[in-house]
């Protein structure tokens, strides 16, 4: 933008707190980056383009000053050339991309202040936490007991919201640390002409990047994106946290026998997750683990090869243990310049090992090639042996300081990432197990019609089958495609198992499991591929858990009389007690709000756990939670460390399982700072959550129970008047929001739809709430809610008053409705009437729209009125501050996609105008953040 591209009175009037010195130096950024951004447009483009795209800009603050109506402005961009239209989306997405880069410096920049002054620990930080929990005097015994098999575990995703090339953020991190660099300078050395020149060529070297792939990301592109955050934070920040997460919890509670094992540990699902995604086969599954192998391997190997090099001492002048003399004689290093460096010698022989052991796993050694050939390691407890046997010697003759460095973070790594990095997550849908195994069935004579059974005569079936080791069919057997590919699939994970350890593939996932039999099936499939051992030494064995997903309405509130009948099945307690009697149950956030609403879903939600706690308990089982969230609200977003500390009691008990999904991914784990942030708080929060009595419902608990059964049916009622039972909705739903445009953005390997259809019933959740904050009406988010409030409170001010104390009270309550009031900030009814323009039956327009207009306002109005809030985001300043600083950028992005909308469904075929529509796509996702 041009030198005034935001001037002193608007950066006060969007740019945070006025008077608040605090947010100067974002203030400043964003005025410095709009400034070079603006250079390199005039540059390019020629003054012409700067000047539109400076009188956009004016423009678009005078309509979010309400000083000039929207309309106008609408209308000029509306007159815009297609080639002029693409320059101003351009500069406009440009600058989205350059706001979220300053804000995100500025919190780093908020949180080494409140370090450096000293400030109370964080809110959701490790120390914060820790500092809690020392103030409660916890009974040891019920802290062990809480923590036994402590885990956390971030599973990483490939969904179709991730917008941004990885070239792009290449370059946001080299502006990144300049500014960086500048803020460490001394005075008077900031921005220098070498540094601007550097910002300089960074911003042009964006501006000529194109912001839109050429062709639709493939698997392996998704499965080689999501590694390299190893790389970028996590080989840093997960050992660390863990490490400090030990030391504070045994400081604590020293004779407790706390985490023997790493409680935080990383997940996938790239490469396993079947579910709707033809592309993921056999090849697949065998990349992906292999891949996932090689980064972990190739880290340790480096490591070593540094530590190698640093730990030079001599025994001339120490003396090492015995123990690592023998391993410096067994490592054949021969070397006579190393003759009196056993260290080195150790290390060299240690590296010869681990390359060995990549050699036999990944058929080819990552970095440089080892001095000699060793035996392998068989699993990383060989190698974290002598590792072991390094430290000690280090500290036996005073060199403690030395082990406590590089040695112990690989340790550490070690531990965390093994030799197979990640578990990767095998998913595919129930519908798809029983179609397999009745062909199967059919196949070995064992049964005809397997689909004809009832679900009686199903389980009888599956358990005889289960009691015997042999398969059903033969490797060369005459199968479907789909059968093949399935069975195929399952044979390259155990594969896997076999070759990179039980870590490699921990668990399987069974989308829209409804019955015993749907968890049956996955059991019987896997001991066709010899995974499960009906008839092992201490009874059946499995490595690979089996994890039902419950994900409608209805199917939350079956999920406890799935999983007790489940349970009653001799055969499945056998194999859970061999896993140490842990169940691990995901639950689905995005088909029930899909399904029911907002309200509705997360009462669904809350209630489930409840009951599933319930028949742990009696079961005598450990419960094991898996939370299928998505980055937005609408798919069970927000701030994690809040949606964890609102989990009803019993419900987290030391464990927890998270999707990390879509543009989250980035936002999260791009840098060490923002990943050490947000890891930390989902360890934090699932420390208070496991020991710590959040809820303080107390004796009320059954009445609020009760009130909220009310009002989520009250909620799910009003949404699926609009969603499931308005004609013409779907109808509606689709010219209003471009999710037909949506299929084609090259930005996902998956189909937006799970199988061929116009109905709600077959989209996705993904592009479904992808599509409505594209529309800024954000509707998953909070649609139902206000109708609910309202019936119910009527004119009894009592019962306004019992909701405001439930939401001082309760942190499900109040997170709910938190995350509600940030999707209503975000939501602008103004832009969306633009959206709802492109619905050409004006009678189906007004219709649905003033439904929707109308409960926007009963949500705000009622909102308000439980919070006692005057405005939506009066609990959460720094989004607010966000909102004002970036919306106002969105508004031409906005326009500019319904007028290229319109013109492309009139018939325009230019090429530039699909662009266009797909280029406002990735601006408005990139500006929202997390819109998917």
């Amino acid at each position: 933008m041009s030198e005034a591209t935001v001037d002193v009175a608007d950066l006060r009037h969007h740019g945070g707190t006025d008077g608040d010195g605090a947010d100067a130096p974002l203030r400043e950024d964003i005025r410095l980056l709009g400034r070079v951004l603006g250079e390199v447009i005039g540059e390019q483009s020629g003054d012409d383009v700067l000047d539109l795209v400076e009188s956009t800009r004016v423009e678009a603050f005078r309509v979010r000053r309400s000083e000039v109506d929207r309309a106008e402005l609408a209308g000029r961009l509306g007159n815009l050339d297609v080639r002029s239209a693409n320059h101003v989306i351009r500069a406009f997405s440009h600058f989205s991309v350059l706001a979220n880069l300053a804000e995100d410096i500025h919190h780093e920049r908020r949180r080494r202040f409140h370090r450096r002054e000293g400030s109370p620990p964080q809110k959701g930080s490790l120390a914060a936490t820790i500092a809690l929990l020392e103030a409660e005097r916890l009974d040891p015994d019920v802290v062990a007991r809480e923590l036994t098999g402590a885990l956390v575990c971030p599973v990483v995703t490939a969904h179709p919201t991730e917008v941004r090339r990885r070239t792009i953020s290449r370059v946001q991190r080299q502006v990144s640390e300049l500014i960086r660099r500048r803020d460490r300078s001394s005075p008077g050395e900031a921005e220098d002409a070498e540094w601007s020149a550097q910002l300089h060529r960074a911003v042009l070297t964006l501006w000529q990047t194109a912001l839109l792939r050429l062709s639709r990301l493939r698997l392996a592109d998704e499965i080689d994106e999501a590694l390299r955050y190893y790389e970028l934070s996590l080989f840093e920040v997960i050992p660390a946290i863990n490490a400090e997460l030990r030391r504070s919890l045994r400081g604590l509670w020293p004779d407790a026998g706390l985490l023997r094992r790493p409680m935080l540990l990383p997940g996938s699902w790239i490469g396993g997750d079947r579910d709707g995604n033809p592309f993921v086969t056999a090849d697949a599954v065998r990349r992906a683990s292999t891949r996932q192998a090689e980064t972990a391997l190739g880290h340790h190997l480096a490591e070593l090869l540094v530590l190698h090099d640093e730990l030079s001492m001599s025994d001339r002048l120490i003396t090492p243990t015995p123990e690592l003399a023998h391993l410096a004689e067994v490592s054949r290093d021969d070397s006579r310049f190393r003759a009196d460096e056993p260290y080195r010698r150790a290390l060299y022989g240690i590296h010869a090992r681990l390359a060995a052991t990549a050699q036999r796993v990944l058929g080819s050694v990552p970095g440089p090639p080892p001095h000699t050939v060793l035996e392998p390691y068989d699993t990383p407890d060989e190698l974290l042996a002598d590792l072991a046997t390094v430290d000690a010697s280090l500290r036996r003759h005073g060199a403690g300081a030395l082990a406590d460095d590089r040695l112990a973070r690989l340790r550490e790594a070690v531990e965390v990432f093994g030799f197979h990095l990640c578990g990767l997550d095998m998913r595919q849908n129930s519908a798809v197990h029983e179609e397999v195994l009745g062909e199967l069935l059919a196949w070995g004579g064992v049964c005809p019609d397997y689909a004809a059974l009832d679900e009686d005569q199903r389980v009888a079936l599956l358990v005889g089958e289960l009691a015997m080791r042999r398969p059903l069919v033969r490797p060369d057997a005459e199968l479907s495609e789909t059968a093949r590919g399935e069975l195929d699939l399952l044979t390259a994970a155990a594969g896997q198992v076999g070759l990179l350890g039980p870590r490699a593939i921990p668990n399987y996932v069974i989308s829209m499991c409804e019955s015993v039999s749907d968890v049956l099936e996955v059991a019987v499939l896997l001991k066709e591929v010899g995974l499960l051992d009906p008839d092992g030494e201490d009874g059946p064995t499995c490595p690979v858990g089996i994890s039902p997903l419950f994900e409608t309405i209805a199917d939350l509130q079956a999920a406890a009389d799935t999983l007790s009948a489940v349970l009653e099945q001799p055969v499945y307690r056998a194999l859970l007690a061999d896993r140490g009697d842990v169940q691990e149950v995901m639950l689905g956030y995005s088909d029930s709000n899909k399904d029911g609403g907002y309200l509705a879903a997360n009462w669904a939600l809350y209630r489930a756990e409840l009951a599933l706690v319930d028949v742990a308990r009696r079961e005598g089982i450990r419960l094991r939670l898996f939370h299928g969230r998505g980055g937005t609200v609408g798919r069970g977003g927000g701030p994690s460390y809040d949606a964890i500390r609102a989990q009803p009691p019993g419900a987290v008990a030391g464990a927890l399982r998270i999707t990390e999904q879509g543009e989250v991914i980035a936002a999260k784990y791009a840098d060490p700072d923002l990943a050490r942030r947000n890891l930390e708080a989902l360890v934090a929060a699932t420390l208070e959550a496991s020991l710590l009595d959040i809820e303080g419902l107390g004796e009320d608990a059954d009445e609020a129970y009760t009130l909220l059964d009310d009002l989520a049916g009250r909620a799910q009622d009003a949404y699926r008047a609009l969603v499931h039972e308005t004609p013409g909705f779907v109808e509606w739903f689709r010219a209003a929001t471009p999710i037909s445009e949506l299929a084609e953005l090259n930005i996902g390997s998956r189909p937006p739809s799970r199988k061929a259809g116009t109905s709600i019933a077959d989209l996705r959740a993904i592009p479904w709430v992808f599509s409505w904050s594209q529309a800024r009406i954000m509707l998953p988010g909070w649609y139902g809610t206000g109708t609910a409030l309202e019936s119910w409170v009527g004119d009894d001010e009592s019962r306004l008053a019992r909701l405001q104390e439930l939401h001082r009270r309760w942190p499900f309550f109040r997170t709910m409705l938190s995350n509600m009031g940030m999707v209503l900030a975000k939501t602008d009814l103004g832009l969306a009437a633009r959206y709802a323009g492109l619905v050409p039956d004006e009678e189906l327009r007004h219709r649905v729209f003033d439904q929707i207009a109308a409960e926007h306002e009963r949500s705000c109005r009622m909102l308000l009125a439980v919070t006692g809030d005057d405005h939506l985001l009066a609990d959460n300043p720094s989004l607010a501050r966000s909102i004002r600083n970036r919306f106002p950028y969105l508004e031409p992005l906005h326009h500019l996609q319904v007028e290229m909308l319109r013109r492309r469904r009139s018939g325009d075929d230019d090429e530039l105008v699909r662009r266009n529509i797909q280029l406002t796509i990735n601006g408005i996702a990139t500006a929202l953040r997390n819109s998917g």
